[in-house]
């Protein structure tokens, strides 16, 4: 069978060895693309039932080195409105931006809201929540305090979830970090999973990781 270009490049990369992380990152490093900086991506798969709701992972983490991406927050807001600016929040509004958002306009990648705005923003929900984007107590993305809220999504804070299959997916850096700086942002996430491990998830908790650039191959990773 003839091989894609793609595969032609990897083809001395050994996809079914089991790597330390950071010798999956260096691994990567040498195939990622000179065209644009990559994003390292990683994907943790958990012995869980994400049908049970106790099991139903999910959760904010900011990694220690940030993600190097640019995230575009928008907070709705109608009395901290200044606050959310001065912050650094890109789109700020209350009714004028639920009402826009409801017509369509989405470009932003993270949502803050102050509780009271909530019961408005039932219209959107449908909009924002097979997104990923409806704010959330539990993420701490409905609070009165919107400037620490927008500081820290700017910071580098990442979303994790549980899929259907127990995996998570979470990009972890820039393929312009530092190996030590990714793989301290894996093992940040790593742990922040251990340290919520479900008391009902029994046998084995990480069943396996893998990581690979955007446009990369995955590896496999020790899961230890």
């Amino acid at each position: 069978m003839k091989l894609t270009k793609k595969q032609q490049t990897w083809k001395n990369l050994d996809t079914e060895k089991v790597y330390t992380l950071s010798e999956a990152v260096e691994a990567l490093r040498e195939y990622a693309s000179k065209k644009f900086d990559e994003t390292l991506e990683i994907a943790i798969r958990l012995g869980i039932d994400v049908t049970k709701a106790d099991q139903n992972i999910r959760g904010m983490l900011s990694l220690p080195n940030g993600t190097g991406k640019s995230v575009r927050v928008a907070v709705f807001t109608e009395n901290a409105a200044d606050e959310a600016t001065k912050a650094g929040a890109d789109i700020v509004g209350g009714q004028d931006l639920i009402d826009r958002v409801a017509a369509g306009e989405i470009n932003f990648d993270r949502v803050i809201a102050t509780p009271d705005m909530m019961p408005k923003m039932s219209k959107i929900a449908r909009v924002l929540g097979p997104k990923g984007l409806m704010p959330n107590p539990k993420l701490g993305t409905v609070t009165n305090n919107v400037a620490d809220a927008v500081k820290t999504a700017k910071a580098g804070q990442i979303e994790y979830r549980a899929e259907k299959k127990g995996i998570i997916h979470a990009g972890i850096g820039k393929m312009s970090f530092t190996t030590d700086a990714l793989v301290e942002n894996a093992n940040a996430l790593i742990d922040q999973l251990k340290k919520i491990k479900p008391a009902s998830a029994k046998g084995q908790y990480i069943l396996g990781i893998s990581v690979a650039t955007t446009q990369g191959p995955g590896l496999k990773v020790e899961a230890k």
